[in-house]
């Protein structure tokens, strides 16, 4: 089933990770770093280890490198634990040794990065767990923090879940308010065949009757939003494979997998990102 676009996994580009640390840093240091430079000069030196200290998926450790490094460019950051790996128990994942400057005043950056997306990688594993022996793809949604989203979209890939659009530019999903504005779903299906791309065209339904509309003005996906099991189970029945059918609203830990059971093909999860939890991090000097 294609009709929901999905994306290859979202990969780290030195770009999208300069322009977040260099963000973060200047709201964090500003400046200078007033305590850390009155108490260290400049040659002073120190080594570190980075640990997370409850279960998780490890996310972000080039992260947290590249902010060392944005201070110090001959930092030496030595990963202990591989990107993606579960940790059942808390954990040393890296030890970084440069300018004592450096690496205190990076510090609370890096942690806050570091703990950022391994909480985002670590509630995408649970939801891939979650639905695991289904044929259910988990995928994630925009609902991101403004200014990382690429890093959030990189780590719900890390933790196993599925990237949907990165933006409103790679992707076609007519939501409720289009409707309300433009009317009937078949012209609007029709008006969007001839966008150069050939995205598929994905409706979002609220109702058994809005899922025989869509089927009829021929969506080639249709998003099931708030719909109980019961109505997905029917939709699943009524659409009979002609269209993909992408399960989201109210999709929680406790019901993914019988969300799954109704035979949607794709559940969407806005929590994997607006409602993570960062993991518990931090930095100790050695």
């Amino acid at each position: 089933m294609t009709g929901v676009r999905t994306l290859q996994p979202t990969r780290l580009d030195h770009g999208a990770v300069s322009r977040v640390v260099h963000d973060a840093l200047a709201e964090d240091v500003g400046d200078g770093d007033v305590t850390t430079n009155a108490l260290f000069p400049p040659e002073a030196r120190c080594r570190a280890r980075l640990l997370v200290k409850e279960p998780g998926v490890v996310c972000g450790l080039a992260v947290a490198e590249a902010v060392f490094r944005a201070l110090d460019d001959e930092v030496r950051f030595e990963v202990v634990v591989a990107e993606g790996h579960p940790l059942d128990q808390s954990g040393q994942v890296a030890v970084v040794e440069g300018s004592a400057r450096a690496v205190l005043t990076g510090e609370r950056t890096a942690l806050n990065l570091l703990g950022r997306l391994s909480g985002v990688a670590t509630m995408a594993s649970a939801f891939v767990h979650a639905v695991a022996g289904t044929d259910v793809v988990i995928l994630d949604t925009r609902k991101t923090t403004p200014g990382l989203r690429v890093l959030e979209k990189y780590a719900t890939s890390v933790g196993g879940a599925t990237n949907h659009r990165r933006g409103l530019h790679d992707g076609i999903l007519v939501k409720d308010n289009h409707l309300r504005l433009l009317g009937g779903v078949r012209a609007v299906v029709e008006a969007l065949r001839q966008v150069p791309g050939g995205h598929p065209v994905e409706v979002e339904v609220e109702s058994l009757e809005e899922v025989e509309a869509a089927l009829e003005a021929g969506a080639d996906a249709l998003l099931l939003d708030n719909m109980s099991l019961e109505a997905m189970a029917r939709a699943v029945a009524l659409t009979a494979s002609r269209a993909s059918l992408e399960a989201s609203g109210g999709v929680s830990l406790a019901n993914a997998r019988a969300v799954a059971r109704t035979g949607v093909d794709f559940i969407s999860v806005g929590a994997l990102t607006h409602a993570a939890r960062s993991l518990d991090v931090s930095l100790e000097v050695l």
